[in-house]
């Protein structure tokens, strides 16, 4: 088996880094939305082209297997049954395996250094939601995940993606499971999730590029030998139903199978919106003897909703109408997303020394929205613009990391180093397709229709050959990575790394045949001190950076003008401590400065030209704790000062001072459940926000606000619980957020879940 090793490593190098336009042929498919059709072009590979597609599949599989080679032969027996050991719960955990959380405050991470780290030990801005809180919150989505995260918001998304907004930076692509990237856009669940990890700065160190204000990380359930069955219904507002399942079973010692399920479906306080939605993610896990796990998963997760722009604006505030109001045509505003994933971790443990686990995920996601949104408010506030468009994406993902931990010691100074390379390839079609007024032939791109009755059925059709985008892109990428974590005694401790990338983007635009290949070489720096005065407490210093190319986020932004211009470059400077007041309450407090460079910019001494510049600034304090006071008495806490401006014009609209969009400069969030009884409990939640500005211009304030939240918990028995949450008791009037100046989201009133969890 080591002997393929050589020959997989050539293949998945020759496919890699092979650039250019791959040999291959246009395919042509359809797509039908209600009232038009769709034309898309697909380009497929042949050659090595489609080699490259399946190579990265078939390495991974053999490093695997060749991984642990005289492990599997030991659990091989000459002759006779063989009886396997239990899992190890002594000496180092399996890092694959989710870290145990107790109550709201999680103690471990294996994702922020790729090593089992204290989170004391971790030298940057962390925040963990895990399941104690998402249940007792009701969480469903990734917006409310981070509703109690200090320094990150979320904005509209166009009502089709999950947007957060780090330290002032919005994204749409920096999302990762379990360590590994997912960056397509769509809204994702929870139902499946075992623990959500924000980190706030950019660490292009182990995450690779983007993450330029921070990155979200899922951590997903996985079968394990701690039998458990639980099923959890929701009813509310709104006509909401929700099932969520999860059941763990072992089948010996050796195997343990896990099956989580969900179905979704609701309305909305928006006029004719609507979402649905169910996932299946079963997973299996396996030991070879007792020193290797290996963990294997499929998820497919289907979505279904109504594309929702929320409301125009008029004289610099928020249109003034029924927050249910929908501007524009609900029928023809759809939202689809079909994922489709498999996943693939295996650890060894060679000795307490040396570990080796590798990671793969293949990802297929097909996305399409299409929404008849509003535009601008006349003058005198009596019509609105209504305008539509259609997008479709495809992109298949194929990513394997594999690393290896070794801890030894120098004499009197330990040492944790990770050593590791990530291998990657994403192939994306997009397509976007603008909608026109009236007739099949029409070329009216916008109507008026009356500010106060603005939901209309239009009639609006999208034509193949009015395209605004039809590309066809394929990303390559290589990253090696060294980091060392260096205990120098029980005081000191350091956290040093670099990362290099290497990036290839090709993209052909398929309306004029246009090729565009772009490489860049990107090495990201990490470096933090971190200082212990006593017990349970630690200081820390870091500096880190990462890089966005010129492709962006969606691997989509290549033009003849950027292709050859340096990628844009963030680093982050902060200051922090994290200090555990009680044994069950972890305190933490950073200041940062995060500057954004290599921006481009118009010439001032020349408008016609475009220079690169640092152009961006964020800085802040953050303050958050999480925990246990008493065993009764649970909390999160979470405040963020934010001035986040542009340092030079960047464009006409957007001059040096510019306050960023969707950036309250304080924002304040507190939950506290405190259990009253042995079987009763209460919940109180408090969410305010100052003023923010709807886009980069400042021309539209979003006003502050605050909003109150309720919980009731019972115990009914040992295996069967109930809770009432409440949504903005006091059924404050608000916007949660935006997408520009027109499209900006009410919040939701006053609104009631009920759920129920039964245990078997």
């Amino acid at each position: 088996m080591l002997c393929m090793v050589p020959d997989a490593i050539r293949l998945i190098r020759s496919c890699i880094c092979s650039r250019g336009r791959l040999p291959g042929r246009m395919v042509t498919t359809t797509t039908q939305a209600k009232k038009g059709t769709g034309m898309r072009k697909r380009f497929e590979p042949e050659g090595i082209g489609l080699i490259s597609r399946h190579a990265i599949t078939a390495t991974a599989f053999v490093l695997t297997v060749a991984a642990v080679p005289a492990q599997a032969q030991e659990t091989q027996p000459a002759a006779g049954p063989q009886v396997l050991g239990p899992v190890r719960v002594e000496g180092i955990p399996f890092g694959i395996q989710p870290p145990a959380d107790s109550g709201y405050k999680a103690e471990r991470t294996t994702t922020a250094t790729k090593t089992d780290t204290p989170l004391l030990d971790v030298p940057q801005s962390v925040s963990v939601v895990n399941q104690d809180q998402i249940k007792d919150q009701a969480m469903t989505s990734m917006a409310d995940a981070v509703r109690y995260t200090p320094g990150l918001g979320f904005a509209q998304g166009e009502g089709n993606r999950d947007t957060p907004v780090f330290r002032g930076n919005s994204s749409t692509a920096d999302f990762f499971v379990d360590g590994i990237r997912d960056d397509v856009q769509y809204f994702r669940d929870l139902y499946n999730i075992e623990r959500v990890e924000i980190f706030r700065g950019p660490n292009a160190m182990i995450f690779g590029r983007g993450g330029v204000g921070g990155v979200i990380n899922r951590v997903t359930k996985q079968a394990n030998w701690d039998s458990g069955r639980e099923l959890r219904v929701q009813a509310g507002s709104h006509e909401l139903w929700r099932g969520a399942l999860d059941l763990n079973q072992p089948v010996n010692d050796a195997v343990s199978l896990r099956l989580t399920g969900l179905y979704h479906n609701a309305e909305s306080f928006r006029d004719d919106v609507q979402y649905e939605r169910w996932g299946l993610n079963p997973t299996v896990s396996f030991k070879l003897g007792d020193h290797t796990l290996v963990q294997i998963g499929y998820e497919h997760f289907d979505d279904e909703r109504t594309a929702d722009r929320g409301i125009p604006s008029y004289q610099g505030l928020p249109y003034e109408t029924k927050r249910s109001t929908f501007f524009g045509d609900p029928g023809d505003s759809i939202s689809t997303a079909d994922v489709d994933a498999v996943n693939l971790a295996i650890e060894h443990q060679f000795s307490d020394a040396v570990t080796v686990r590798n990671r793969f995920r293949y990802s297929s996601v097909a996305k399409f929205y299409q929404n008849v949104f509003p535009g601008a408010v006349n003058g005198a506030g009596t019509s609105v613009s209504i305008s539509a468009y259609n997008q479709g994406t495809e992109r298949e993902s194929v990513i394997n990391q594999t690393d290896l931990i070794w801890k030894f010691d120098t004499g009197a100074i330990a040492h944790t180093v990770l050593a590791g390379v990530e291998l990657g390839r994403q192939e994306t079609d997009n397509l976007r397709l603008t909608g026109f007024f009236g007739s099949p032939a029409s070329t009216t791109a916008a109507i008026s229709v009356p500010a106060a009755d603005p939901n209309v059925d239009a009639q609006v059709f999208f034509r193949p050959n009015a395209t605004d985008a039809d590309n066809h892109s394929v990303a390559r990428f290589v990253g090696v990575y060294l980091q060392d974590q260096i205990e120098f005694s029980s005081m000191f401790e350091a956290v040093v790394g670099i990362r290099y990338d290497n990036f290839d983007s090709f993209l052909l635009d398929n309306r004029n045949g246009q090729e565009l290949d772009t490489t860049d070489s990107l090495w990201s720096p990490r470096a933090s001190l971190i200082f212990k005065p006593i017990d349970r407490m630690s200081l820390y210093a870091s500096y880190s950076r990462t890089y966005l190319p010129r492709s962006g986020e969606q691997l989509a932004s290549l033009t003849a003008t950027n292709a050859t211009l340096a990628p844009e470059k963030f680093d982050n400077y902060e200051i922090g401590v994290k200090w555990d007041v009680v044994p069950d309450l972890q305190v933490t407090a950073a200041i940062y400065q995060l500057d954004r460079t290599n921006v481009v910019i118009p010439d001032p001494a020349d408008p016609t030209r475009s220079i690169l510049a640092g152009a961006q600034r964020s800085k802040g304090f953050e303050l958050g704790a999480s925990g246990n006071i008493t065993p009764d008495w649970s909390m999160v806490i979470a405040y963020a000062y934010t001035d986040g401006k542009f340092t030079k014009p960047i464009s006409a609209t957007v001059p040096a001072g510019a306050w960023l969009a969707n950036l309250p400069k304080h924002s304040l969030s507190v939950w506290n459940r405190y259990d009253i009884l042995d079987w009763l409990g209460v919940g109180v939640g408090i969410i305010h926000q100052t003023k923010r500005f709807a886009a980069t211009d400042n021309l539209v304030t979003l006003p502050g606000f605050t909003r109150v939240d309720a919980a009731l918990f019972f115990d009914i028995t040992d295996s069967v619980t109930a809770q009432v949450n409440i949504e903005n008791l006091m059924g404050e009037r608000y916007y949660v957020n935006a997408h520009n100046n027109n499209n900006i989201s009410p919040g939701a009133p006053f609104g009631v879940t009920v759920s129920v969890g039964a245990s078997f």
